[in-house]
């Protein structure tokens, strides 16, 4: 039984981490009133590069800081577009997601002669309790390493928004921009590093998936993560501990759908497949009318102007 409860929070803990990474990275540009929901061409980019330079290199760090690399590259577009040009961040937003998947499915066939996807990498990320060796309950409980990390920045993200001057005035700027400006904050560079920032987190998201999970970037790696993450920061309703918990959810409604798929399952395997997304529109509509979002999300700023 123990071993059983131990196997499900692994798996829960497996396929929450990337949507970690990801959700709150698109918290942490919400909050400053930018909407991204480019995270799932952020998260995609990341994935390719991640597994891609580490097939090259054999090293999975360096494939992992690049897919960071490649997502902040992706999110810099973004913010290019809607904070210098001003453009609609939901457009601005659905491009990323097309450019994300484009560009690997591009980049992929120069470097793998034409496939559509990159071959397995050697190396995967490290175990928390070593080389794998461990049995029992701890050997049910040796995650990737990344586990750790996303939970390290929920609680780093936790103390920056509550605990920090800079905190406050981030949050100041997805608020009340206007009342940011008179106080000397500088609204748009805050905005512009907090996007490239949710980008850089998203490209670890896929870079988790790639180098923890599957070993190899596909088509369909992401499959949808990203957007879930958006959901786990509206269910999570805007703070990095509500989308730690909420991501945790859906990372369980994976980990059911693998458990309750395996062996002589009388649940039609597309129905189990489907079962995530089922959850995630089921929690959106029960709770999407209860958040309150920032109140300048989606709005552009122009100094001196009033929101």
């Amino acid at each position: 039984m123990l071993n059983s409860i131990t196997l499900v929070i692994a798996i829960t803990l497996m396929y929450s981490t990337p949507m970690v990474f990801a959700g709150l990275g698109n918290l942490i540009s919400e909050k400053t009133g930018v909407i991204n929901i480019g995270v799932e061409g952020m998260m995609t980019i990341g994935a390719f590069t991640g597994a891609a330079v580490c097939y090259f290199t054999g090293n999975v760090w360096i494939g992992f800081l690049c897919a960071g690399i490649a997502g902040g590259f992706l999110a810099i577009l973004h913010a290019v577009a809607s904070i210098l040009f001003q453009s609609d961040q939901t457009i601005s937003g659905l491009v990323i997601n097309l450019i994300g998947p484009g560009a690997a499915l591009f980049i992929s066939s120069l470097l793998f002669d034409g496939a559509t996807s990159t071959q397995p990498v050697a190396n995967k990320l490290p175990k928390i309790f070593g080389n794998g060796n461990i049995r029992g309950v701890l050997g049910n409980l040796n995650v990737d390493v990344t586990v750790v990390f996303a939970f390290v920045t929920a609680v780093f993200f936790i103390w920056l928004f509550y605990k920090t001057k800079w905190g406050l005035h981030l949050q100041a700027v997805g608020e009340h921009p206007a009342a940011a400006d008179t106080m000397g904050i500088q609204v748009n560079k805050i905005r512009f590093i907090c996007v490239i920032v949710s980008g850089i987190l998203a490209g670890f998201g896929g870079a988790t998936v790639t180098l923890g999970i599957v070993s190899q970037f596909t088509p369909t790696t992401i499959a949808g993560q990203g957007f879930i993450s958006i959901a786990a920061v509206i269910f999570g309703k805007w703070t990095p501990h509500g989308a730690y918990g909420a991501c945790l959810l859906f990372g369980f409604a994976q980990a059911l759908t693998v458990l309750l798929g395996g062996g002589q399952s009388v649940i039609p395997s597309q129905l189990l497949a489907m079962f995530p997304y089922i959850l995630t529109l089921i929690m959106l509509v029960l709770f999407v009318g209860r958040a309150v979002a920032p109140k300048a999300s989606g709005k552009s700023y122009e100094k001196g102007s009033r929101l």
